[in-house]
């Protein structure tokens, strides 16, 4: 049997401007293009900006080689802050995908709970720390929401 784990990710940035999204009283935000801006990072290959997440491309590579399931790889704006710039001068960041999570928690290697927490299988969060999520928490999934 497989087990499932709760992964809150490394927060290095937020929405930026260019980010389009709906946001209905009493459901989710559905966010249709996301522009991630940096503020800082610490290097982990997952990132999170509620309720999106993004991974290096060689963490791309490195899902889809694994025939992981319940995930979508989709494209997404980056940028750096005025911020990270002041931070890290001259810091060039690697490309990202957004990873578009679209699995059920507790059935497929990547879903989400209602409440927005990220659950991967064993075999994705062997795969998340080989990469590097060093910063992210990671906790047993319980199966609740």
């Amino acid at each position: 049997m497989t087990g499932y784990h709760v992964v809150e990710p490394e927060v290095a940035g937020g929405w930026g401007p260019d980010t389009q999204f709906t946001r209905t009283p009493g459901q989710p935000v559905v966010v249709y293009k996301l522009h991630y801006v940096f503020d800082g990072w610490l290097g982990d290959q997952l990132l999170e900006t509620s309720p999106c997440y993004i991974v290096t491309a060689a963490l791309a590579d490195r899902i889809t080689q694994a025939n992981l399931t319940g995930f979508v790889l989709d494209s997404v704006n980056i940028s750096k802050s005025d911020q990270f710039e002041s931070l890290y001068p001259g810091r060039e960041l690697p490309d990202f995908r957004r990873l578009r999570v679209e699995g059920a928690a507790g059935q497929d290697d990547f879903g989400v709970t209602r409440d927005l927490m990220l659950v991967v299988s064993d075999t994705a969060l062997a795969t998340l720390q080989d990469v590097g999520i060093a910063h992210a928490l990671v906790e047993p999934y319980d199966g609740a929401a």
